[in-house]
Parts: C-alpha cells; structure tokens; sequence
C-alpha cells in the first residue's frame, strides 16, 4: 500500500475508486478508502478539486442522487455511441408519459395516472418503469383495494444525472422533459429484472387499452398530459417521494 502524504495522493484513490466503480459511489463508501477521517469541508474540497482537474476532459465529475461517478459529458456522447453494438432501447410516449407523471406527481396510483392521461394504463408500462429500476411501490392508498402508490427511485435521478428532484425541469416544460429522458433513460444500463421486457415498441405494442373516453389520436390534449401549476395533487395525502 502506498503511503499518502498530500492532498495531491489522496484525490489519486480517489479518482481510482470513482474510475473503476460501476455505481455511483456515497461519501459513505468513499470513507473507507483512508483510516485518517476528515472533516465534511476536507472532503468537499478534495472532491470539488478533483472535479476540477477534469473540467477540461472528456468525462466528468458529477454528484448525483447516489452518490459520485465519472460520466462521459454530453457533447461527446454522439461519438461514443458510434462504438456501440447494440441500439439503446425505445421507449414509447405511453411509458414515457407515465414516467413523467410519477415524477411530477408522486405518489400516485394508477388510476391517478389514467385520470391525468385520459386513457388506462397497461400493468405492462408500470412493470417496464419497476423492471428498470426507476419506479418502486412506496406504499398504499387508503381507500377501496388500498392500490399501490408509485415513485420515483434514485436510480431514476441517476439515470438522468439528477442530484434531487428539485433539479427536473419545470412542470410547463414536460414536453421538453418527456423528449429528453427518452434520450437519458435510453442510455442508462438496464437493470434486468426476470420476465420484463428493456423496451416497448410503441403505443400499440405496449398493451396499453383505451379508457371510456379515450385520447384522440396522436399527440394527447393539454389537459390529458399537462397540469396546471398549483393543481391540487391526487395523492397529496401521501406527500411527495424523496428521489
């Protein structure tokens, strides 16, 4: 093992640790790479000093809802995708819909989410979200059937580089939201879960049924999708999930 005298050695493990991590790392895991302990401030300063020396690299230093990791920044995404045997799953607005209201909107039921999108949703979509890991059953309803209330994960936040939910962008920008997390979550990893599909292959082969009044076709009415700031939440009973 090699002696570390200067702040210098220390970032050095570090880097390493973050480097070969498949995770995100916690400052808790980060803390049982030195016997000496530091201070809060120490650790700030030698992460922030870390990220500092890459800022002018292709990866990047983040901190997001799990932890710290390397990530390749955006602008060089386009290149390495070229190396990429396989294409990133797609998946369909109904499923990114879903995902979004989740976000927006957690805890909800199902029957919340079919409320504010006009149409049912397929238990297909929702074991999609929990078989990548990015939703989870927090709980449930107090009423008739006590239906399971969904949110959102930390590995939702990872996926989307994403330090809280306070960081997702405004409610009137959920259009914008829906298009880019079809293309954050389509790189994430998938975390496999037995019998779950990775992707869906569009509206129609998402087994998602139409309601009693269903949505006209193509793009969904504003009232279907967006809410207005300040509408009373379904599920507001329940408080809203920590990512």
């Amino acid at each position: 093992m090699l002696p570390l005298y200067k702040p210098e050695d220390y970032k050095r493990v570090l880097e390493t640790a973050l480097l070969v991590a498949s995770e995100p790392l916690p400052l808790s895991e980060l803390k049982k790479l030195f016997d000496q302990e530091f201070d809060d401030d120490t650790w700030r300063t030698l992460l922030d000093d870390l990220r500092r020396d890459w800022s002018n690299r292709g990866a990047e230093l983040v901190q997001l809802a799990s932890g710290w990791r390397f990530q390749t920044r955006p602008e060089y995404q386009s290149y390495i995708d070229r190396l990429k045997n396989d294409k990133p799953p797609k998946y369909s607005r109904a499923v990114m819909e879903t995902l979004a209201i989740i976000a927006y909107r957690q805890p909800v039921t199902r029957g919340d989410i079919e409320d504010i999108r006009g149409v049912a949703v397929s238990p297909n979509i929702l074991k999609t979200l929990e078989g990548r890991g990015w939703i989870d059953a927090v709980g449930h309803r107090d009423a008739p059937g006590r239906p399971a209330l969904y949110a959102t994960t930390r590995k939702f936040l990872d996926d989307l580089g994403l330090r809280s939910l306070t960081e997702l962008p405004p409610l009137t920008e959920i259009e914008r939201v829906i298009d880019l997390g079809q293309s954050a979550l389509a790189e994430a990893p998938p975390q496999q879960a037995p019998g779950i599909a990775a992707s869906t292959a569009g509206d129609a082969g998402s087994g998602e049924p139409s309601a009693q009044q269903p949505a006209e076709p193509g793009e969904p009415a504003d009232g279907q999708l967006l809410l207005a700031e300040g509408e009373a939440d379904p599920a507001a009973a329940q408080g809203p999930a920590q990512g």
